[in-house]
């Protein structure tokens, strides 16, 4: 019952952050992560999203136009299925990140040893899973530094550079306080309802790459049965349309690369 609940919750929110982006003075002290999707495989429009995760150095996407994607879990509890996108992840040779929250580590150690053990990048999703819009600054870090010692004592990853918050919830206070902790915010670009009532694999696939496009950051979960199933076909078929998978250390390394200076 409990998980069932936290699962409607979820989708309730979700559904309202799919909405296209409010305008700045509309949201008192958060706003939902939201974009207006499009099924023309361009960039979703964020509208004033835009300025504020410029300014505070966050991301959704990869705007370099190149196809490059970035593929992305997020973990609050296990059914069953991660071993599988693990082993279809490493039959590729794709990397991914993991957004995790404390339960699913104290859970599921095992699983989080090997996601580091196989090259994948361990995302703080916070511990008890919060809106973190709603907490003062130390309970934000108490949470973060919380969930990032419970993942060092089971695995070889000691640090977390990447925060997703919580139910997509964010402000520019929080923004401004993760990168005062250390960490950068990953949002996404793609994403759908996919947890819950299973559809078949072909649901997930269809919804992926109806709305793919370059420089695609992918929010999927592996609670989903049809997301296990359809990984292998995606990974195969995006190849073929010539996309490149990417870890999130190559987006926000390469951003941060100096530039070349020319007429000297």
């Amino acid at each position: 019952m409990q998980n069932y609940m936290a699962m409607a919750l979820t989708f309730i929110l979700l559904l309202l952050a799919f909405a296209p982006p409010a305008d700045a003075s509309e949201a008192a002290s958060g706003y939902g992560w939201g974009f207006k999707k499009n099924d023309d495989h361009q960039l979703p429009d964020i509208g004033k999203y835009k300025q504020i995760l410029e300014k505070h150095d966050a991301y959704y996407a990869d705007e370099s136009k190149k196809k490059t994607v970035y593929l992305t879990f997020d973990n609050g509890y296990e059914k069953g299925y991660t071993d599988e996108v693990l082993d279809v992840l490493k039959k590729h040779d794709v990397p991914a990140a993991f957004f995790l929250t404390g339960h699913y580590v104290e859970s599921e150690p095992e699983l989080v040893e090997r996601m580091a053990e196989d090259g994948h990048i361990i995302g703080n999703h916070s511990y008890h899973h919060p809106d973190l819009t709603v907490v003062t600054k130390d309970k934000m870090k108490k949470e973060l530094e919380t969930l990032e010692q419970a993942v060092a004592e089971v695995s070889e990853q000691k640090e977390i550079k990447y925060l997703r918050p919580p139910r997509g919830m964010f402000s520019e206070k929080t923004l401004k306080w993760a990168n005062e902790l250390g960490y950068t915010h990953i949002f996404w670009s793609l994403a759908f309802v996919d947890w819950g009532d299973q559809k078949g694999w072909r649901h997930a696939y269809e919804n992926v790459m109806d709305h793919i496009h370059p420089g695609a950051i992918i929010l999927l979960h592996t609670v989903s049965s049809d997301n296990a199933k359809a990984l292998d076909k995606l990974i195969t078929e995006m190849k073929k349309q010539g996309y490149q998978f990417k870890s999130l250390d190559h987006l926000v390394l390469k951003d941060n690369l100096p530039q070349p200076i020319y007429g000297y």
